[in-house]
């Protein structure tokens, strides 16, 4: 049945990733139905938590994994690791991952059954009479049973810069675990930090697909907005098109995981007629955007950059053409920089050595984006910290991994001035079979608002 499901799943992926091309349809264009969405999601999921979660369990060294938390107050990996539609937890909800000598197995002491994890969990509570002790009862049993070396729970206490998502056990219910476990196998609980990092930031061969689709509907988003279907000059104001901007993803049946954000990067001779504080868009104004979607439980981030025409121009100040092109620069740059097994801190040192060799002036923040878009994973770089990130600065690049490639560059522009402009660039980027590249392109030129 399994191999049933599997070449049904890479059928229905393929399907639906030709659509475009026959059609000659948007990406925009092309969302599935919800139902859709769970059938494919789950079906990943499944596959994932086969294939993916077991490599990392032994990568990390870990034969055991929990996972516990309230309804409402979710662990931010549950989310990841349960079936739609209902991927929230139930009262109690526990997980469990063995790495046994009998297989993999994937387990569930949620109150409601397994079934409220997902079709894939076999249930180990079964006498709901007991309430939630009942449920400690049956994990402390399990293990006692398969008596694990290492059981791996939620917590990290190395660094409060790592926002790995690695924290997500209460106090409260780490209590109830140890009082349950005995002494013995106290000693082997151990942080899960690494298997949680790795099961964020790995992508599934269908997940890659799939990425490609997600980045696709965010650049067809981004062209609607810079252009004068949206944007009159003169008129328009950065409100009005964040607020078109949110309406626009909401339409579309699709989320935001921060509010869209859109300003204006002024020339002195605007700021001199119209002043900083004034929002609405001008000819001559350097617009700049930093939009993220979420669509299938993944996530995109991205900065793009457009030019309001002068009613006299035909194109951008020749200034900040150039100033775009040094970003793109930029760009090759820590794509050849990027090697696996390096860290994020390596990556960062080389690449602002390079970039300022070659008069970038860059500030590097790059981040990892999946599940969420302030993912897990490895971090080059903080506006902040340009020389060193504790915690994620030091993970390692890995295959298969996503990332929002997040930087800016400087450079003085002669039609302003000689001012010196500052523009951030945004791209969501893969690192697979030993090489990074755009999920989906990237922004070649500046956007013109004629």
């Amino acid at each position: 049945m399994r191999a049933v499901l599997t070449r049904l799943f890479i059928l229905t992926t393929a399907m639906f990733f030709a659509l475009p091309a026959v059609s000659q349809t948007r990406d925009i264009e092309n969302i599935l139905t919800q139902r859709e969405q769970a059938e494919l999601y789950n079906k990943n999921l499944e596959w994932k938590l086969d294939n993916v979660l077991p490599e990392i369990m032994r990568r990390e060294n870990l034969e055991m994994w929990i996972v516990i938390c309230f309804e409402y107050h979710e662990d931010p990996v549950y989310r990841t690791l349960t079936t739609w539609p209902l991927d929230n937890a139930r009262r109690l909800s526990i997980v469990m991952f063995h790495d046994s000598p009998d297989g993999f197995k994937k387990l569930s002491a949620t109150w409601h059954g397994a079934r409220a994890s997902g079709y894939m969990y076999e249930g180990i509570f079964t006498d709901q009479s007991k309430g939630p002790e009942g449920q400690f009862e049956a994990v402390a049993d399990y293990i006692r049973e398969a008596d694990p070396e290492s059981i791996g729970i939620n917590y990290d206490s190395e660094s409060l810069d790592d926002f790995s998502h690695a924290n997500g056990l209460s106090h409260f219910h780490y209590e109830k675990l140890y009082e349950a476990l005995g002494e013995k196998y106290r000693n082997r609980l151990v942080s899960a930090k690494d298997v949680v990092i790795g099961w964020f930031e790995t992508r599934t061969p269908w997940e890659v697909s799939f990425y490609r689709h997600l980045a696709g509907i965010a650049h067809d988003l981004i062209e609607e907005y810079y252009s004068n279907a949206v944007i009159t000059p003169d008129v328009t104001t950065t409100d009005d098109v964040r607020w078109w901007i949110a309406e626009r993803i909401k339409e579309l049946k699709l989320d935001y995981w921060f509010f869209p954000t859109f300003r204006i990067i002024r020339s002195p001779e605007n700021i001199e007629k119209y002043g900083r504080d004034d929002n609405v868009i001008r000819r001559g104004d350097l617009l700049h955007s930093d939009v993220g979607i979420s669509y299938m439980g993944l996530t995109t981030d991205m900065q793009h950059s457009g030019y309001v025409l002068r009613e006299d121009e035909t194109d951008a100040p020749e200034g900040l053409k150039k100033l775009f092109e040094k970003g793109k620069r930029m760009q090759d740059i820590i794509f050849e920089e990027m090697v696996e097994g390096r860290t994020g801190n390596e990556i960062l040192a080389s690449v602002l050595e390079r970039g300022e060799e070659e008069g970038l002036n860059p500030i590097m923040y790059s981040h990892p984006i999946n599940y969420y878009g302030h993912g897990s994973g490895m971090t080059i770089g903080r506006t902040d910290r340009q020389e060193f990130v504790e915690g994620t600065g030091e993970h390692p690049l890995y295959n298969n991994t996503t990332y929002a490639m997040e930087f800016s560059v400087a450079a003085s522009v002669p039609e302003w001035n000689n001012e010196t402009v500052r523009l951030g660039f945004e791209e969501n980027i893969i690192f697979r079979n030993g090489r990074a590249r755009f999920i989906d392109g990237r922004q070649e030129e500046l956007y013109l608002i004629r």
